[in-house]
């Protein structure tokens, strides 16, 4: 093994010092909203900054987990995730394979996807067609308006063009129709790209909040995020919670609630993430470069 030099030691520490000090940069603000939803009143109230309570109290977990309306969003926004994730992946799966077939109109409907790109309706336009076809105050309006990505799209197509065309044609010649070869050979092959944009997708509707805001009426069909910026930016949490049996008296202080329910509609998609690690880097790098 070759002896490493003076440089190469000097570099390698400062390296890790750096993304020592990144790291720590990046872990500061999590740490603090931990801290500061399980510290007390008291501890709350003698510190400005506050990385480790003095003394552990539930009093915010117990007020938010004790809401109806934040456990009624919390459902919500896995439905919409969920269901929202599984449409996504079916349009997206299935348009980009449709656009590696030698189908009538291909280059019209791939130059399509490619100009919604780099031009978009607006909101205005996007909320008369949502208007118009119904979806006001449903929670279809928080998926249907984004079932595809044209990014995630045309990365999947790739991802399709780099499977051999070997393989397709042995199952032609064995009787498949396209649906068959799509369902019994395509997708199986495709399970770290599905995995990626799946993550990708349910990330997006987790952590979506405006469409909420804009195209739902009725606060019982809020997800978190709706309550969350309630809680947060609007600063009411006693209003976005819609009551509590607990007494005013015994009401913990808003910032406590409002860390406690960022570390709640946080930890859920976090939790996500290590099933699907593994496919995670090889999806996102299969479809880049057609082999």
């Amino acid at each position: 093994m070759a002896k490493r030099s003076t440089g190469s030691k000097v570099f390698d520490t400062l390296n890790s010092f750096l993304l020592l000090l990144v790291a720590a940069v990046m872990i500061f603000p999590f740490l603090y909203v931990f801290s500061v939803s399980f510290s007390s009143v008291s501890d709350f109230l003698e510190n400005d900054i506050i990385l480790w309570p003095k003394e552990w109290v539930t009093d915010a977990y117990e007020y938010i987990l004790g809401s109806k309306a934040f456990i009624r969003s919390l459902f919500v926004t896995v439905y919409v995730t969920v269901v929202g994730t599984a449409v996504n992946l079916f349009f997206t799966s299935t348009m980009g394979y449709a656009l590696t077939r030698n189908v009538t109109g291909q280059r019209t409907i791939l130059f399509l996807v490619l100009f919604t790109l780099l031009f978009s309706a607006g909101m205005i336009p996007t909320y008369i067609v949502v208007k118009e076809t119904f979806l006001i105050n449903t929670l279809w309006a928080l998926i249907l308006p984004i079932a595809i990505s044209p990014f995630n799209l045309i990365v999947m197509r790739q991802f399709f063009l780099s499977i051999p065309e070997e393989l397709k044609e042995a199952a032609l010649i064995d009787g498949a129709n396209e649906i068959q070869i799509f369902s019994k050979i395509i997708l199986p092959l495709s399970k770290p790209a599905l995995a990626a944009f799946g993550l990708f997708y349910a990330v997006g509707h987790w952590n979506n909040y405006f469409a909420g805001v804009l195209y739902l009426n009725d606060p019982a069909k809020w997800p978190i995020q709706v309550i969350l910026r309630q809680i947060v930016i609007v600063n009411e949490p006693n209003a976005a919670l819609g009551g509590h049996e607990m007494s005013l008296e015994a009401l913990p202080p808003p910032e406590t609630i409002q860390m406690a329910a960022i570390l709640l509609a946080t930890l859920p998609i976090l939790l996500v993430y290590p099933f699907l690690q593994k496919h995670f880097a090889k999806g996102v790098m299969l479809g880049s470069v057609k082999g």
